[in-house]
C-alpha cells in the first residue's frame, strides 16, 4: 500500500546513505547500522528480514517530538543510514560488527544496530566499547555455547564488569534457576518485570544508569522486544504473554537514551517475517529507534544554566 504524501507531514527514515570503511563520510549525531544476525539462533527465525522491515516501517511514522514546542527530528539532528553488515555471524562476522560499529561511534554520538537475533549485543556492544551494559529483556543470555541466548555471558568472559550490568524485565517461567544463580555470581542487577511495573520506568532506569555508568564510560542499551507482551510483539518467538506493554518498552528506552553515557543501542529478536499481518511487532522496534532518536534530541537540545 502506497503511502501518502503531504510536504507538511514529513515522514522519518530515508536518512542519508554513509560508508562504515570511509573515514571520510562526515559526522553525525545518529547513525543506524543493520546487523541481520540470525544463524544461531535458539529458535527458527527470519530475525535477518528485520533491518530491511525496519526502515520501511520507520516511513509509516513523523520524526516530530510534540514537545512543546514541536521538534522535527531531522531539523535537530543529523542522522546517516550505514547500511547492514554483510553476513554477521560467526566469528569473522562479529569482527565485522565489530569493526563498524567502531568507526562509527568515531564519527557520531549514538549507533543504533538494528537486529537480527540478540547476539549482535555481543559485537555492537564491544565495537562501541561499551563498559557498562543494560538490557531490557525477559532473559538472562547468560547461556553456555554461541547463540542469542549467550551474548551477556560472552560479554563478561571476554572482560565486562559483571557490576556494571543492570538486566530489566527478567520474567519468571523464561529462565532457569541456574542462570538466576550465575547472575547473581557475577554481580549482575536483575530487576523482574514485576518490580519494573512496581517501580515505573523513570525509577529502574535512574538506577540501572547509576550502576552501568559508574565508571564514567560509556553504555550500551540492548533492547529485546521480546520483553513485551505477546499481543504487542507476535513477531518475537520468545514473548510471553503478560510481558511488557508497548508503551512500557517505549518509557524504559527513552529515559534510558535520554542519559549522555548511552552511545549505543540495539534492537533485537524481532522476526519480520513471523509478525502479524498488520506488522504490529515491527512498528514497535521502529518506534523504539525513534525514541532513542528523541532522547538523544531532547539531551542534545536542553538549554544550560547559562552559568547560573
Amino acid at each position: 500500500m502506497a503511502l501518502s504524501h503531504d510536504e507538511l507531514w514529513p515522514r522519518a527514515g530515508g536518512w542519508p546513505a554513509v560508508s562504515t570503511s570511509h573515514p571520510d563520510d562526515g559526522t553525525w549525531d545518529a547513525a543506524i547500522l543493520g546487523v541481520p544476525a540470525h544463524r544461531t539462533s535458539l529458535s527458527p527465525t527470519g530475525a535477518h528480514a528485520t533491518p530491511a522491515a525496519i526502515r520501511e516501517a520507520l516511513r509509516r511514522y513523523s520524526p516530530t517530538l510534540l514537545g512543546p514546542p514541536p521538534v522535527d527530528l531531522n531539523d535537530v539532528l543529523r542522522i546517516a543510514d550505514a547500511g547492514d553488515v554483510a553476513d554477521p555471524d560467526g566469528p569473522e562476522g562479529e569482527a565485522s560488527v565489530r569493526a563498524a560499529v567502531s568507526l562509527l561511534r568515531e564519527r557520531t554520538d549514538l549507533v543504533i544496530a538494528l537486529g537480527g537475533d540478540n547476539s549482535l549485543t555481543y559485537g555492537v556492544a564491544q565495537g562501541a566499547a561499551a563498559t557498562g551494559l543494560i538490557t531490557i529483556d525477559a532473559h538472562f543470555d547468560l547461556r553456555d555455547g554461541v547463540s542469542n541466548g549467550s551474548p551477556v555471558r560472552r560479554l563478561v568472559e571476554d572482560g565486562l564488569d559483571g557490576r556494571r550490568i543492570v538486566q530489566l524485565g527478567i520474567a519468571d517461567f523464561a529462565n532457569s534457576a541456574a542462570y538466576a544463580r550465575r547472575a547473581a555470581d557475577l554481580g549482575i542487577r536483575v530487576v523482574t518485570l514485576d518490580e519494573v511495573r512496581r517501580r515505573g520506568a523513570a525509577d529502574v532506569v535512574a538506577e540501572a544508569l547509576e550502576i552501568a555508568g559508574a565508571d564514567g564510560g560509556a553504555i550500551h542499551l540492548d533492547i529485546d522486544v521480546d520483553v513485551c507482551d505477546r499481543s504487542v510483539a507476535p513477531g518475537c518467538p520468545a514473548s510471553l504473554p503478560g510481558g511488557l506493554e508497548a508503551w512500557e518498552l517505549r518509557a524504559l528506552v527513552r529515559a534510558a537514551a535520554a542519559d549522555p553515557r548511552l552511545h549505543s543501542a540495539d534492537v533485537a529478536e524481532v522476526d519480520a517475517t513471523a509478525d502479524a499481518p498488520d506488522g504490529r511487532t515491527v512498528r514497535l522496534a521502529a518506534l523504539c529507534v525513534l525514541e532513542l532518536l528523541g532522547a538523544l534530541a531532547a539531551r542534545m537540545t536542553a538549554p544550560t544554566d547559562g552559568g547560573l
